[in-house]
């Protein structure tokens, strides 16, 4: 299985344009660095959009999710740096979900990825998985890797919110190949906004392009 840990942390947003260099240095220099020093973060992956919105992209994977309401990590959370104090409240189109890694299939990264976001409309969620993983599999011979992420809603929300919302139980799928433009073609097709999942609705799709990854033993 390409993905080594059962919990994902998943962020997109758009940075605000007049401290985007700043922004970039963050994440950069400290931000994953803190994030990936945290007991059971395993790697953080960055991406910028190819077609795509938000612009950026980013993954935590942790050894399971219960990792991701830890009493360290909570602290990383209510304790943040001076430079994190000063860019996460610029957020723009921001999006954080923790999810299950359900599926994986494949062997390595790629440098290339669609991410695709649906939102299961049906009762029945076994039957959906199946169909998701399905695609999975059918798409091994032209990929890398392919990843079915589903949220968790409790986890998902805000912290400031007194419930879940509509879009903290949506799932993610995820596409990784050496090309955008193949990936792009493989995956809309039965991921993206031509898909037809049964019990699924599509609500975005879109490419990106790796920036950087780093591992725990890089540290």
């Amino acid at each position: 299985m390409p993905l080594s840990g059962k919990g994902m942390l998943i962020t997109l947003m758009d940075a605000d344009p007049a401290e985007e260099r700043d922004f970039n240095q963050w994440y950069d220099k400290e931000h994953l660095i803190e994030r990936v020093s945290i007991a059971g973060f395993l790697e953080a992956r960055r991406y910028v959009a190819v077609a795509a919105e938000p612009k950026y992209l980013n993954f935590y994977t942790t050894e399971t999710l219960d990792v991701l309401r830890s009493p360290e990590y909570l602290k990383a959370l209510q304790n943040p740096t001076a430079w994190t104090r000063h860019h996460m409240p610029k957020f723009r189109n921001f999006t954080r979900a923790v999810a299950r890694v359900t599926a994986s299939r494949g062997r390595g990264r790629g440098g290339a990825l669609a991410f695709s976001r649906i939102r299961p409309s049906g009762a029945d969620k076994a039957e959906l998985r199946n169909a998701v993983t399905a695609e999975l599999d059918a798409v091994l011979d032209q990929v890398i890797s392919a990843h079915l992420l589903e949220s968790d809603p409790g986890l998902s929300k805000p912290a400031d919110a007194a419930a879940p919302d509509v879009g903290a139980g949506d799932w993610y799928v995820v596409v990784e190949a050496t090309e955008e433009p193949a990936v792009r073609q493989i995956a809309d097709r039965r991921f993206g906004r031509r898909a037809k999942l049964a019990g699924a609705e599509s609500i975005a799709f879109g490419t990106y392009r790796l920036l950087w990854d780093l591992a725990k033993a890089e540290l």
